[in-house]
């Protein structure tokens, strides 16, 4: 089969490589029709190569049709179209049970101290192949699927393999006030939704980005854009009675702009030898933190701040005195993709399309073109938002 492969930084290349095989009794083989590339895919093109190996099949936002099924799934057959979830989780275990399928303790990486496997994402997440390809082995299948209809085109579902239930469990966890004031950080594809689910649930949405296109799409959907300019913290907090949002969710992530010494670091360090730069990556503050301490000082005194950007570092220096002086709550974390399904696919199949699911993609190509995309995506160039990729 094609699958996309990491080759280096920056230097991905579509390749010819086995078909996936049923490997367990509880495994299921998906054709894929749509696969996304996420913004947390980027971190591979550029910073985690240290944690990665020449041949990685990447990518963890597929969607598709089953063509066989293990011995053992009784929930699955051939024929059905799902959604594969990006993490991979058992749904019996202690974590499964409680919502935190991002945390299950049947697929933990305990090697590296993490939480549950993730699809086409590093040796810290599994190093499980991935669904930017024309087959998907997937495991535990009874569980990690979300079966859907056959009617409405793939971008009605494609969505909820990752970026938005990651958006609902942001604006779940930001805990506004019944007719708060929402502000986001960043409008890429999570910060898009989260937007859209905050004005769905009728609260005020600000929204921070420097590219016009993104603001522009985010204002279609009736959220209040503004450029990041030094003074926007300043002027958002003068639109809230000088008090700031009542929550903000980062939907930036270790990538953010600033901090040019950081990024010089994550550089320099992606250029040393694995051995060397795998601890360094794991140990160190890595991550720029402008749109995160952008996020403490634009919300509210006894607010809440919602990180669904992804960060990395463990030592990243946090302004402590202000977080506890403002008494700002955190909340944080991978999404729990299953545990919100039931909430959001009503929404997905609505007729009116409340969240905008089909106002998202910018770009739709052949699977053969992924690496170019990556580049334009990384770029933010030709008005790129969101790609979908068509084996």
């Amino acid at each position: 089969m094609k699958a996309l492969t990491w080759q280096g930084k920056r230097s991905l290349a579509v390749e010819e490589v086995p078909d996936p095989r049923i490997e367990f009794a509880t495994d299921a083989i998906v054709k894929i029709t749509s696969t996304a590339i996420c913004g947390s895919d980027l971190h591979l093109y550029e910073l985690l190569g240290p944690f990665l190996d020449r041949g990685d099949i990447l990518g963890h936002e597929p969607m598709g049709v089953v063509v066989e099924v293990g011995s053992d799934v009784t929930d699955l057959a051939v024929g059905d179209r799902v959604v594969v979830p990006f993490n991979i989780s058992c749904g019996h275990c202690f974590m499964c049970r409680r919502g935190l399928q991002s945390q299950c303790e049947t697929t933990q990486v305990r090697e590296y101290g993490s939480g549950a496997a993730l699809f086409g994402y590093t040796k810290l997440y599994g190093q499980v192949p991935g669904g930017q390809a024309e087959y998907l082995r997937v495991p535990h299948a009874d569980y990690n699927h979300i079966r859907v209809g056959r009617d409405l085109p793939d971008d009605r579902y494609l969505f909820l393999s990752d970026i938005l239930p990651t958006a609902w469990q942001g604006v779940e966890y930001a805990d506004l006030p019944e007719g708060g004031t929402l502000a986001v950080m960043g409008l890429g594809p999570v910060g898009q939704f989260v937007a859209r689910i905050g004005v769905h649930r009728g609260f005020r949405v600000l929204a921070v980005d420097p590219v016009p296109e993104r603001r522009a799409m985010a204002e279609r959907h009736g959220v209040l854009a503004y450029d990041l300019t030094d003074d926007v913290v300043a002027e958002l907090r003068d639109l809230t009675e000088g008090r700031g949002a009542d929550s903000v969710v980062d939907a930036v992530g270790l990538e953010a702009h600033g901090n040019p010494g950081i990024k010089a670091a994550q550089t320099a360090i992606g250029l040393l030898p694995d051995v060397v730069s795998q601890p360094l990556m794991e140990r160190v503050g890595i991550d720029r933190l402008a749109a995160l301490h952008a996020s403490i000082d634009l919300v509210r005194r006894g607010g809440t701040v919602s990180l669904s950007g992804v960060y990395a570092g463990d030592a990243d220096i946090m302004p402590m005195k202000t977080m506890f002086d403002k008494q700002i709550g955190m909340r944080m974390g991978q999404c729990n993709v299953k545990r919100w399904i039931d909430d959001i696919l009503p929404l997905v199949e609505d007729s009116s399309d409340p969240l905008g699911v089909m106002d998202l993609t910018t770009h739709r190509v052949s699977l053969d073109r992924a690496p170019e995309m990556y580049e334009t995506f990384q770029k933010k160039a030709d008005g790129c938002i969101k790609v979908v990729l068509e084996p």
